[in-house]
């Protein structure tokens, strides 16, 4: 009996199609109301309850937190727009099978483990915020801001839990995801608000007037805590607009708008960066503050909203980690494209589950999410470049697919060469890792161009 329904599941997950080698069909290609949603819910995040925190620890004054919040999420939304979307719409492929036709099978396999691997600590991320709320009723240790290995048999225990839900979704496929995203998010974003507005008296604020005044001189006081760096207006801004580098600039969210039947569903985007990057980021600072300085997520919002405060952060924890364990099983599932795609997600989320024991991944999050999206960011503009422009400057795209190469050199030289220079420019130049994505992508395309110029004049297509 237990074999026959184990079959009966395995026949109904093959069923599946989430066509991971192929363009998206035009019959499978969805409207505005599945990334309104889908980008509102996966932004306005677990992670929400560590980044506005750690903005207070960072020392960042209440003006700079606003102008930066406000700018950086526009440049957000316009990278989006303008260079992600329009080349998923365009090739209606995933990134990680577009480099295949780009790179070919070697460098990608390369680009796809590394990318692969970095979705799932950051998935990672997401499943240990939740733990913080899941805990609580159990008098679980909450992970501290120096810790970095698992503080208890409880804490895994918990992980774990909440790993296996999340993993479950993310085997249903792009509907599901997209469905729990649009059914979480106008709740979650609430919670985040009525939790901020509900600690405010506590900290001084009874009427509108009082809030600016509170907020340069209790929340965002322009002055760290103990051991933490100075963050100012351009930190904020720059964090804000490359937060999520790897998803627009880096092109993994071809993944998910490669389904837009219009480019412009990419300023969709706009719902996750001004509800989740500003609503949520100034919420969960006042919070902390309210909290004096207590950095768990799941216990900042259960002291500031009791129950609905931790079933949020559980909430949001899962809508970020779906999409990203999604992500993360295309990725492997073009390495590995003899498994079946939920026996890959299944394994993704078994090791996204065990990188998420570890609380050094939430509490170095801004760190890390800058050195992501970072180290993703050149083969972005490999792709960009090889879609939108070659055929403009009457060069060739695909050059892997059409001349039989598995390793395209130009592609390949520009990632580890940008990568090299951006290292460079931050050990011997002292320019901070927040900052190193923008001249890095402006080197990536120069190199990226000028090697193709050379290099495309030795390879033949192959013959038909």
């Amino acid at each position: 009996m237990a074999e026959g329904f184990l079959q009966r599941l395995d026949t109904r997950l093959d069923a599946i199609d989430e066509y991971e080698r192929e363009p998206v069909p035009e019959s499978k290609l969805k409207g505005w109301k599945g990334f309104l949603g889908m980008y509102a819910g996966e932004h306005t995040a677990g992670t929400e309850f560590v980044i506005g925190p750690l903005f207070v620890a960072h020392g960042v004054a209440a003006v700079d937190l606003i102008w930066g919040l406000i700018l950086g999420n526009v440049l957000a939304v316009l990278s989006w727009a303008f260079l992600c979307a329009p080349v998923a719409v365009k090739t209606k492929l995933t990134l990680y099978w577009q480099l295949r036709k780009i790179c070919g099978s070697k460098l990608a396999l390369i680009y796809n483990i590394v990318n692969a691997l970095m979705f799932c600590f950051l998935a990672g991320s997401m499943i240990a915020v939740s733990a913080t709320a899941v805990g609580l009723p159990f008098g679980i240790a909450m992970p501290a801001l120096g810790d970095w290995l698992p503080t208890s048999l409880g804490w895994i225990i918990t992980v774990f839990v909440v790993g296996l839900v999340i993993t479950v979704v993310a085997i249903l496929g792009y509907d599901y995801v997209a469905r729990f995203a649009n059914i979480s998010f106008p709740w979650m974003i609430l919670v985040f608000i009525a939790a901020a507005l509900a600690v405010l008296p506590q900290l001084g604020v009874t009427s509108v007037s009082d809030f600016w005044p509170v907020a340069k001189e209790g929340i965002w006081t322009g002055v760290p805590a103990e051991g933490q760096s100075k963050f100012t207006f351009w930190h904020v801004m720059f964090f804000a607009w490359f937060a999520n580098m790897a998803m627009h600039i880096g092109m993994s969210d071809m993944s998910i708008l490669r389904f837009a039947e219009k480019w412009q569903y990419g300023f969709s985007s706009a719902t996750g960066m001004f509800f989740g990057h500003f609503i949520a980021w100034m919420a969960s600072g006042i919070l902390t503050a309210a909290a004096a300085g207590a950095i768990a997520p799941g216990l900042i919002a259960y002291n500031s909203a009791g129950i609905a405060g931790a079933v949020c952060v559980v909430i949001a924890g899962w809508t970020t980690a779906n999409p990203t364990i999604y992500r993360a099983g295309l990725a492997f599932q073009s390495v590995t494209p003899d498994w079946k795609r939920w026996k890959v997600t299944l394994f993704t989320g078994l090791v996204t589950t065990i990188f998420a024991c570890f609380p050094a991944l939430v509490m170095k999050l801004l760190d890390f999410v800058a050195l992501y999206g970072l180290v993703l960011m050149p083969m972005g503009a490999v792709i960009f470049l090889d879609v939108m422009l070659f055929p403009k400057f009457n060069m060739k795209s695909n050059l892997a697919e059409m001349a039989g190469l598995d390793f395209n050199w130009a592609a390949g030289l520009t990632w580890f060469v940008t990568l090299l220079l951006c290292l460079f420019i931050n050990l011997y130049m002292g320019i901070e890792i927040f900052f190193l994505g923008l001249p890095g992508w402006f080197i990536a395309a120069l190199l990226y161009i000028g090697i193709s110029v050379f290099y495309q004049k030795k390879q033949q297509p192959v013959p038909a």
